[in-house]
């Protein structure tokens, strides 16, 4: 046998019954806690859009997911972004951000919360421009400078007093020293030509 299509009518049913099903569950939750969620719009977390939901009567965090829409203009109009969605903030409860980002500039959000309450919040955000680090840059030290351990060398003072020259004092001293020499030379030079003199003579008388 050919499956027959669904119809409309057991469309529209299914739909009224999700329906009631909310209209079971939520109205406890709501009673529990106000009828209205406080969204506070803190700020941009690296062009991240964050905020903080809580009840409105009681300021207890809204354990359930959050349906809200997030939209961002520019002060003249010029530009928008979204509708977005807020997601969880890992590690908090009441914490909820953008997975999507804002370029730099001024903004002025607006938060729409309709599940499991609603609330609304706004607020104009500036998101910065952050320069990027161009790659290969050496990052400057941090700690204290080191201390080189190597010794340094101290020139020694310079002496303004006089002293004499000591091409002078060596000149002096060879002087000194060249005199008895070259006596003693002559001396011996003599007497060898008076010897050789006297052999002469005594050859010839002979």
């Amino acid at each position: 046998m050919r499956a027959r299509p669904a119809s409309r009518t057991s469309t529209s049913f299914g739909f009224l019954l999700v329906f009631l099903v909310w209209f079971l569950v939520a109205p406890p939750v709501a009673q529990a806690h106000g009828d209205t969620v406080r969204v506070e719009v803190t700020g941009q977390r690296d062009g991240h859009i964050t905020t903080k939901i809580t009840w409105e009567d009681d300021g207890d965090a809204v354990e359930e997911a959050v349906a809200a829409t997030v939209n961002a203009t520019s002060p003249d109009g010029s530009r928008s972004m979204g509708p977005w969605r807020l997601v969880r903030d890992p590690g908090t409860r009441t914490g909820w951000s953008t997975a999507e980002v804002l370029p730099p500039g001024t903004w002025k959000v607006t938060v729409d919360v309709g599940f499991p309450s609603l609330g609304h919040g706004e607020r104009e955000v500036a998101v910065p421009v952050v320069d990027p680090v161009p790659p290969g840059a050496a990052t400057p030290p941090t700690g204290p400078t080191p201390v080189s351990t190597v010794p340094s060398v101290v020139p020694a003072p310079v002496s303004t007093t006089p002293s004499a020259s000591p091409n002078t004092a060596g000149d002096g001293g060879d002087r000194t020293t060249w005199w008895p020499v070259a006596a003693l030379a002559g001396i011996s030079l003599v007497g060898a030509a008076a010897g050789l003199l006297l052999r002469r003579a005594r050859r010839r008388r002979r």
